[in-house]
């Protein structure tokens, strides 16, 4: 069964590749053959995670960029493409979501939220998207959040960003299809790293059908299947992977 999700010879880009849920995708990625470009914006961590696959047999590079960067997106798809020819997964991964009043957001903390979080994802999945259609194809992943569907106070911005990467997701899947599908997970509470700012009591319960946060590597399956052709006849989904958030 696990054939279905062989990747051996793919190239897989993602962004905020060097820990939490990039991380674990990577992982996955490279244990089952794909070569990886790990891109994040720290380049001793991204290089950490690439010597890691390329212990696995894989070929991979580590870039430094800011996912909020229109040219550095445009930069990350040409070295990519410049090293290994072409791009077949793209993870769109990087993010953040600082819990802020409404009224206390500034317009810089505005500008980087959505900038970080829709902005220079739609420039990546746009120039990898292009790509791909003029090649063999491929699959783009945009990583969302179940706070585009369910949102919650002092989430606003961060809210309406993954809500236009949703919306971005089922457009793209449109316009480049047939070779190119795209689709997006929307992850709810997880215990990464930013997990550990959490209260104990955060960390063990969470409202969800399953009363509590997902482990890191329980992402893995749900971004196997997107990544693989297990997955050939799914485009423009949304797809939860929130323990049923509520």
């Amino acid at each position: 069964m696990d054939s279905l999700f062989d990747l051996t010879g793919k190239v897989a880009v993602v962004t905020g590749g060097s820990r939490g849920l990039g991380l674990q995708m990577v992982r996955a990625f490279a244990e089952r053959g794909a070569d990886i470009v790990v891109a994040s914006r720290k380049i001793a961590a991204c290089e950490e995670v690439a010597q890691e696959v390329r212990g696995l047999g894989r070929r991979a590079i580590a870039l430094s960029v800011n996912a909020s960067h229109w040219a550095d997106m445009d930069r990350l798809v040409a070295a990519t493409c410049d090293t290994f020819g072409r791009i077949d997964i793209l993870v769109n991964n990087a993010g953040m979501g600082p819990a802020t009043p409404s009224h206390e957001m500034s317009e810089e903390l505005f500008d980087k939220v959505t900038a970080v979080n829709f902005k220079g994802p739609y420039r990546l999945a746009s120039l990898a998207a292009h790509r791909m259609a003029q090649g063999e194809g491929g699959s783009i992943i945009n990583v969302s959040s179940s706070a585009s569907l369910l949102p919650v106070r002092n989430t606003t911005v961060y809210s309406g960003a993954k809500a236009a990467l949703n919306a971005m997701t089922v457009s793209l899947a449109h316009e480049y299809a047939p070779k190119v599908r795209v689709n997006a997970i929307l992850p709810g509470p997880f215990l990464t790293d930013i997990s550990k700012a959490w209260t104990e009591e955060m960390r063990s319960r969470a409202r969800n059908a399953l009363g509590r946060p997902g482990r890191a590597e329980e992402i893995v399956s749900t971004a196997l299947y997107l990544a693989s052709p297990a997955s050939s006849f799914t485009t423009g989904a949304l797809l939860r992977c929130d323990g049923g958030m509520i």
